[in-house]
Parts: structure tokens; sequence; C-alpha cells
């Protein structure tokens, strides 16, 4: 199942359990109700789909993710490439400068990331 789509509340809820995992369902209820105003049942709702979906996971209560934040947002920049891009990384860089300069910091964690995985 396509785990890189989700909904802007999806999205936010995914963040909240990302931030705080793991982390007992009851507390989650508690916090989806201050920073949603969500009922009991919204979030339990909410935790099945992206169960489904292979993100997290609600074990005796007790919920925690199934890949990390950054396997999550690697995932979907890779789908963005290989969908928009023929899954060509420069390509995609490419139009990216074209749009947004790039400081020379930048311009040196780029290298220094090209320069970490040369040598691997």
């Amino acid at each position: 199942m396509n785990h890189t789509e989700l909904g802007e509340m999806e999205n936010r809820f995914a963040q909240l359990i990302w931030k705080y995992q793991p982390i007992p369902s009851g507390e989650l209820t508690r916090l989806c109700e201050q920073e949603f105003e969500w009922k009991k049942s919204t979030t339990y709702t909410m935790l099945k789909r992206l169960c489904q979906r292979g993100i997290f996971e609600n074990e005796n209560g007790m919920v925690k993710a199934l890949i990390s934040q950054e396997e999550f947002y690697a995932e979907k920049g890779a789908k963005v490439i290989k969908e928009n891009f023929g899954g060509s990384l420069p390509r995609f860089l490419a139009a990216f400068v074209k749009k947004n300069a790039l400081g020379q910091e930048e311009i040196d964690q780029l290298q220094q990331l090209i320069d970490q995985y040369k040598g691997e």
C-alpha cells in the first residue's frame, strides 16, 4: 500500500506520533483532543487507517512507527523524482535550482553528501 500519500490531517497526526512515540494510545487520544479537538473515535479511526498503510502500529495499546519520519520523506521524495523526473536526481536538482537559488552553505552540504557517497 502507498504510504507516502497523506492528506493534511493525516500528515499532522503522523507528525504528532513521530514526535511522541512510543506513546500509549490513551495519551495519543488526549493529545489529539488538545491539538485537533478530535473525539476519541476520530483518533482511533485515523490511527487504524495509518496502521493499515504500514506506517504505524498499535500493539497492546502502545503506538509506535514502523517507518521513521526520515524514511517516510525519503520514500516520498524518491516517488516524486521517479514519477516526474524519470528517476533522475540530476534532472530534479536542475529543475529545482532553476527556481530556487542555492546558497554557498547548501552547495557545500550537497558537495559533502556527494563526497560521502562517492567514497562508499
